[in-house]
């Protein structure tokens, strides 16, 4: 009996020291869907005529359109400062940025499927696919800072994987949006 019980027990530890799709698509999938979220300064300032100036013209456009900020602009020179501000009656969605400013969402971005596996000398290095998903009101405002973007698009990102205790363990992503709270 002995003799049949240790090759199993050899066999099933060997098939599960390589991690499996499945089980890498599981635990990433655990911190999706995220918010992608459009940023809006306080405070901005650009050269006339510059990219900078026509996003942030674009911007002013488009938060005075949503009636949510109050936008002003003043001139000096050949800069233009433009300064928003969040008007009482503006959705609660719309939040305080740590670092100034404002952030509201604008899509989600959902886990679609790992595309590639890489065994590493710490573990195992999986690329995966997130896509563009939900818009809210305020996509139209990150599709004029980003015009490139396009609900259902999809984008690649990285995950690595250790293994502890002879457990897959998910040990960073390279996400920059983070799940909604």
């Amino acid at each position: 009996m002995r003799a049949i019980l240790l090759p199993v027990l050899l066999l099933t530890l060997a098939c599960s020291s390589k991690l499996e799709r499945g089980k890498a698509e599981d635990l990433i999938r655990k911190d999706y869907p995220v918010v992608v979220p459009v940023t809006v300064p306080e405070r901005a300032s650009a050269e006339k005529g510059s990219p900078t100036h026509l996003r942030l013209a674009t911007l002013k456009e488009n938060l005075e359109a949503s009636g949510w900020f109050t936008c002003e602009l003043r001139t000096e020179g050949g800069q233009e400062t433009f300064l928003f501000r969040l008007k009482p009656d503006a959705p609660k969605a719309i939040k305080a940025a740590p670092k100034g400013g404002f952030v509201m969402p604008a899509a989600e971005a959902a886990f679609v499927r790992a595309t590639k596996m890489e065994p590493t000398r710490e573990g195992a290095r999986v690329t995966y696919e997130i896509r563009l998903e939900k818009p809210t009101a305020q996509f139209p405002l990150f599709q004029a800072l980003h015009q490139d973007v396009k609900v259902g698009q999809t984008k690649l990102r990285h995950a690595t994987f250790e293994k502890r205790k002879g457990a897959w363990v998910l040990a960073s992503t390279d996400e920059a949006f983070r799940k909604a709270e």
